[in-house]
């Protein structure tokens, strides 16, 4: 259980009643469906809609607009206890609340909430985001889909690759260049010109499935312009750093259950006429993920306690993610190690946390780019 002080994990009653409820459900409906959907690669839309009933789909978006009013904070605490039971299925939950409709929202105009809000925060219709390109991920500025006006519509052509939910997604916030400017568009799925590829098979968050979106001629209706003509940076840095916030509470879920399982599996396990857990080596293992755990709670939550649509904290962001993406790997490695053979195999479901922890080390941003942010962040003049 979490040793740090309760004002800081969820500072207010709603933020205590938000872990308590999504605690439940992630322990008892998500947790029972997670293997089968691990091992067949599919997103269990019907859950999304669950989640959707919950209340969970808006948990960042205003009361006033159907939301649930709350905070960083919130979508940290439903991220983490999510991860807990299925890190896959929170992928696709992250890529549908936070990369379309925190996105969206703060970008949107009333008329564009209106029409699609209700939608997606119900469930009804799954949201992804198009960003990343075959030859351009964390080198966004390099993006080659283009994107033309004629008359009262707009013109996409390119490609966007390993895209969360492109399989099921019916709407999805996209950026392209137009004039050489990084503008941002909402493309629904029937479209005239675009279409999706095969899936993807991947390492993990198999739970989650990805495709290509392809736009061969996309025709997108000039009030689909999601913010201004050349304003996509702006959509993209602010929706950024709660992302990365998502993902390291994704990986503070993934290493607690690591934790859990290795520490359990310590006491039951005997070799040598003892518990393994009376063994130095052994030991080790839990004492350094214990250590790694509660340093991740700690970031994680002071970070998000400092970010919101007006408030923004790229550095400490972005430390978050980098800690705690290669920290879960590290315990869901210890947790292998420690059970040993069984670890290795899918009875106890931590070497899917191991491969599903690897993710993280990439997607939101690679290793290599939150160093290069933070290093550029501490040294500007």
């Amino acid at each position: 259980m979490p040793s740090l002080p309760d004002r800081l994990l969820h500072p207010t009653d709603e933020h205590s009643m938000l872990r308590d409820t999504v605690r439940q459900w992630a322990r008892t409906d998500v947790e029972r469906q997670a293997l089968e959907h691990d091992q067949s690669g599919t997103l269990n839309v019907a859950l999304l809609r669950k989640a959707g009933e919950l209340g969970l789909l808006g948990v960042t978006i205003p009361e006033a607009d159907g939301g649930a009013g709350l905070d960083a904070v919130a979508s940290v605490i439903v991220h983490e206890e999510l991860a807990y039971a299925d890190p896959g299925f929170t992928l696709a939950y992250l890529a549908h609340a936070l990369l379309f409709v925190n996105n969206f929202y703060y970008a949107g105009t009333q008329a564009q909430r209106a029409r699609y809000l209700p939608r997606v925060l119900s469930g009804e219709t799954v949201g992804a985001m198009g960003m990343t390109e075959p030859s351009a991920g964390t080198d966004v500025l390099g993006m080659g889909t283009v994107a033309r006006k004629d008359g009262d519509h707009y013109v996409l052509d390119g490609r966007k690759t390993f895209i969360t939910n492109a399989p099921e997604a019916g709407v999805f916030v996209v950026y392209a260049k137009l004039d050489g400017r990084i503008t941002t568009f909402i493309v629904e799925r029937g479209f005239a010109g675009f279409s999706t590829g095969a899936k993807i098979d991947k390492l993990g968050m198999r739970a989650s499935t990805m495709a290509e979106l392809i736009f061969d001629g996309c025709r997108v209706p000039q009030a689909n312009l999601l913010g201004t003509e050349g304003g996509g940076i702006t959509n993209m840095m602010r929706n950024l750093e709660i992302e990365r916030l998502g993902l390291a509470a994704m990986s503070l879920g993934i290493a607690q259950r690591c934790l859990d399982v290795m520490t359990r599996y310590a006491v039951e396990r005997q070799t040598f006429g003892k518990p393994i857990a009376e063994h130095g080596q052994i030991q080790r293992y839990i004492g350094e993920s214990f250590a790694k755990v509660e340093a991740m709670r700690s970031l994680v939550y002071s970070v998000a306690a400092t970010v919101g649509p007006q408030h923004r904290n790229r550095l400490g962001t972005d430390a978050a993610k980098l800690f705690c993406s290669t920290a879960a790997k590290e315990v869901a490695d210890h947790a292998i190690q420690v059970l040993g053979g069984y670890g290795y195999c899918a009875e106890y479901r931590v070497e899917q946390f191991w491969r599903d922890a690897k993710l993280n080390e990439i997607g939101g941003g690679t290793l290599e780019a939150h160093q290069k942010n933070i290093t550029r962040d501490l040294t500007r003049a």
